[in-house]
């Protein structure tokens, strides 16, 4: 989390300022008619379409925090306190769903960035209120305006606060219909051929695959292996179809790009994509060896000393920096892959039928292609040999570009609209419910993973910090009733009175609800003092922290003085 300093709330400033220039610049371009579904349909639509598109990628990307963070957790403690969660995690936690789920939200995620380029990337030439060719050339031809909008307000904001504040976060049936697209969107098939290339890398790495399901019976295993095949034939048409439309020149790409160039910058696009998909996924890896087990290939070793030197900010840095530029290329790539052919005028792609072809033109194919090739590929192939992917030089000078796109703090505004978001929508830390790790412990219910020795990092996300500490542990250990402690008293209290008032009448069952009023305002206050706690703590690390930063350059000062 960014500081108080100076510097950062200069860096929040104009990044919120930009994201808002960026915004009416974007809706500018629709009402004028200057973007794809604007133009072919109605500036409304591409309007309504675009925002419904952000809202529901801040579900997508805030979700997956909760769905990845939450499976230590006992669903038991959050059972009474957030039942739509509970429903939600029972369901996707449950066998194989949390792969299921990551593998239909990688498409998802694809697929809306997609539909949101086509509703407000701006067409061939496009200028909007008089702007400066230079500005214009900035915001608008390079796609920055959309990657600002998109990112900071549909993207890490949702991060930011989904990652402290899991549980509230999906509790809601928006993240319930996520979830059943998800997966639904894996149970098409359209991405199984992912399954056989991660069973083909975990086989040359001499892994096992770990699964929570037993073996599959011949018809599953029919139904799976014949799904990996459509997928793989669908793969294959959906290249086909692409390429044949880049050397022709019918695809959404600006004019002035050749059509073989076209082709090399698709496939560029998708080696970039892949490698930052990667670079994520070996990172976090590595982040969990010791120092002597990251490999002694000089690539490598120059990689992690850049990537953990200091107090380790260049991972989570390297988090949101990664998230920008990822974006970017998303936009970039879906006006490469998406067909640009008018029904009824030109040339159809393969004679294909005008219905076909308007399927094709939304731009399904270039997600699919992107998805499969240029995403959950990669990440398995680092999963399966991290150290060997650091060792490629290109890791290195990746990770440096985006420390700086970072460093410029042009994402900073998700800091300050994460704030925003977390107040109106009243979330609160997950240990103001659950407590923290070592209080489960003590309270007899620690954490356990539903897949033991394996992380899922499929996806993107931002790092966040354990807020738990030595103080915290060693008070579950004193003997005092600890927050968690006093939430689980008054819970299993408010359920025990409420079983009562159902089998009580009249002044009996007034009596009882009055006390089950009682135990819902002490267990507001509960958690407020909690979560005033834990602020004040993070505030006092954070004090720490500047406090140490500071001390030795006034050393330096009065040494030199």
């Amino acid at each position: 989390m960014l500081s108080n300093s100076p510097l950062d709330i200069f860096k929040q400033f104009y990044s919120t300022c930009l994201v808002i220039f960026s915004v009416v610049i974007v809706t500018a371009l629709m009402f004028t008619e200057n973007t794809k579904v604007a133009n072919d349909a109605h500036p409304v639509v591409a309007l309504v379409v675009m925002w419904l598109g952000i809202l529901w990628m801040s579900m997508v990307e805030g979700g997956q925090c909760s769905m990845v963070g939450l499976p230590p957790i006992d669903r038991e403690l959050y059972r009474e306190s957030h039942k739509i969660t509970y429903q939600i995690c029972s369901l996707g936690h449950k066998g194989d769903n949390l792969d299921r789920y990551l593998m239909g939200r990688q498409f998802m995620v694809i697929f809306i960035n997609f539909t949101i380029s086509l509703c407000g990337a701006p067409l061939e030439g496009a200028s909007v209120l008089g702007l400066p060719q230079w500005v214009s050339d900035i915001f608008l031809g390079s796609g920055i305006a959309m990657v600002l909008t998109n990112v900071n307000i549909g993207q890490l904001t949702a991060q930011v606060n989904a990652s402290h504040c899991m549980l509230d976060y999906i509790n809601t049936h928006f993240m319930t219909f996520t979830l059943y697209c998800t997966l639904l969107i894996e149970m098409t098939g359209f991405m199984h051929v992912c399954y056989l290339i991660r069973d083909c890398f975990y086989w040359a790495a001499g892994k096992p695959i770990v699964t929570n399901e037993p073996p599959r019976d011949a018809v599953k295993a029919f139904f799976h292996w014949g799904r990996v095949l459509f997928s793989m034939v669908v793969l294959c048409f959906s290249l086909a179809v692409t390429l044949e439309a880049l050397f022709k020149g019918q695809t959404t790409m600006w004019d002035v790009i050749p059509n073989w160039a076209a082709v090399i910058i698709f496939f560029v696009l998708l080696s970039l994509v892949g490698l930052l998909e990667a670079m994520q996924i070996a990172f976090f890896a590595v982040s969990k060896l010791k120092k002597e087990e990251r490999g002694d290939h000089p690539m490598a070793m120059r990689t992690c000393s850049l990537l953990f030197k200091g107090e380790g900010r260049n991972l989570p840095g390297f988090m949101v920096g990664r998230q920008v530029t990822v974006t970017l290329i998303f936009f970039v790539a879906a006006r490469v892959t998406t067909l640009n052919i008018k029904i009824g005028e030109d040339e159809n792609i393969f004679g294909v039928s005008d219905g076909l072809q308007e399927f094709f033109n939304l731009g399904f194919l270039g997600a699919i292609i992107t998805t499969i090739l240029a995403s959950i590929s990669w990440q398995l192939v680092a999963s399966a040999f991290p150290i060997a992917f650091l060792s490629n030089p290109f890791v290195f000078v990746m990770l440096n570009v985006v420390l700086a796109i970072e460093a410029t703090g042009i994402c900073a505004a998700s800091w300050f609209f994460g704030t925003i978001h977390k107040k109106i929508a009243g979330f609160q830390f997950d240990e103001v419910y659950v407590g923290t790790a070592e209080e489960r412990a003590a309270g007899g219910k620690p954490d356990t993973s539903i897949h033991p020795g394996r992380e899922f990092t499929m996806g993107t996300n931002v790092l966040n910090g354990n807020p738990a500490t030595w103080e915290e542990a060693i008070q579950n250990l004193s003997g005092k009733e600890t927050p968690s402690q006093k939430r689980e008293r008054m819970l299993a209290n408010i359920k025990g009175l409420r079983e009562m008032a159902a089998d009580s009448e009249g002044a009996e069952k007034a009596a009882f609800e009055k006390a089950i009023e009682l135990e819902l305002k002490a267990l507001d206050i509960v958690n407020s003092e909690e979560e005033e706690a834990i602020l004040a703590k993070k505030a006092a690390k954070q004090a720490k922290i500047t406090d140490d930063n500071i001390a030795p350059i006034e050393a330096s000062e009065t040494g030199e003085a």
